[in-house]
């Protein structure tokens, strides 16, 4: 491993590492307005929730590295304390880019970029019409974190109001992740979908606590082939299967047609039944799995 300290090293190099290990970053794409009324739209991926009740969501805008100057952002939330934190998905994600552009004070971003300022209810600045979801926010309050290039400010934002496009909802009116479609930052150019094979499903600790990995027996446990989330796994169960539900699994046709099969060569047995409690973790069959795991010490 590398060891760095960021004392001894230049702040753009840990700027680039820091954004590029801490990684996927949820985008705020902010809105504001100055006290003239002139709008602003820049995103920003030092973002996320903290807070359900009040709903509370903070964000960023760093001072830039080069110059140590501050963004329009911070200036607009530091004399209105309002903003409007948009979502972003990946039909409107070039434009978001577009937008993060620095152009002078005073610059709509809105009509660069091409997305259509809607109306608050609450707050003075607009929202992205094009927004799958979007925050009417007041801002609670804003820490400084430091006087030098790089350093962010938290802004503390309380949300006042929820704007979200019905066509995201599932039959059951929660966000459908699929049909969101948000895109979340990388470190330098790259970005994320969050959609296709990206996402994944991962069943929660059971209610009642695993048994965990160390109470895993040891020839399970040391296995060649069974990485940390595969035992992870088999440790989220709560009662591992006895020797009757083990002995009874025999009989499974799989089971029963690998032994059958492999039973001139113990070693290749063991082998072959470690292979298939692996490919039923891998079918989220974790009880299966456990039997069969179980069965391979036995020969």
């Amino acid at each position: 491993m590398k060891t760095i300290n960021p004392k001894e090293t230049k702040t753009a190099e840990v700027h680039a590492l820091l954004l590029g290990a801490i990684a996927p970053r949820p985008i705020a794409f902010a809105s504001t307005v100055d006290e003239k009324g002139n709008v602003n739209l820049s995103p920003f991926s030092f973002f996320n929730v903290f807070s359900a009740k009040p709903p509370i969501v903070v964000f960023s805008p760093a001072r830039r590295v080069r110059d140590n100057t501050g963004k329009h952002t911070l200036e607009n939330v530091e004399s209105t304390k309002e903003v409007v934190i948009n979502i972003c998905n990946y039909d409107m994600v070039e434009q978001m880019s577009l937008a993060s552009t620095e152009y002078d004070k005073g610059v709509n971003e809105f009509i660069k970029s091409g997305l259509t300022p809607e109306p608050s209810v609450m707050v003075r600045a607009p929202r992205v019409k094009e927004a799958p979801f979007a925050m009417e926010c007041r801002v609670n309050e804003i820490i400084s974190l430091g006087p030098e290039g790089g350093a962010g400010n938290l802004v503390i934002c309380e949300v006042l109001l929820i704007h979200v496009n019905e066509n995201i909802l599932n039959e059951e009116g929660k966000i459908d992740p699929f049909k969101l479609d948000a895109v979340a930052r990388m470190g330098g150019d790259y970005y994320l979908r969050a959609n296709g094979d990206c996402i994944f499903e991962l069943p929660k600790p059971v209610r009642n606590k695993g048994v965990g990995v160390d109470q895993l027996p040891e020839h399970i446990r040391n296995s060649s082939i069974l990485t940390g989330n595969y035992l992870a796994r088999l440790g989220n169960t709560e009662v591992i299967p006895g020797p009757d539900e083990v002995e009874a699994f025999k009989a499974d046709p799989l089971v029963s047609y690998t032994f059958s099969k492999y039973s001139h060569d113990e070693a290749l047995l063991r082998a072959e039944l470690e292979l298939l409690g692996k490919k039923l973790l891998d079918d989220h069959l974790v009880l299966e799995a456990w039997k069969v795991l179980l069965l391979s010490k036995v020969y």
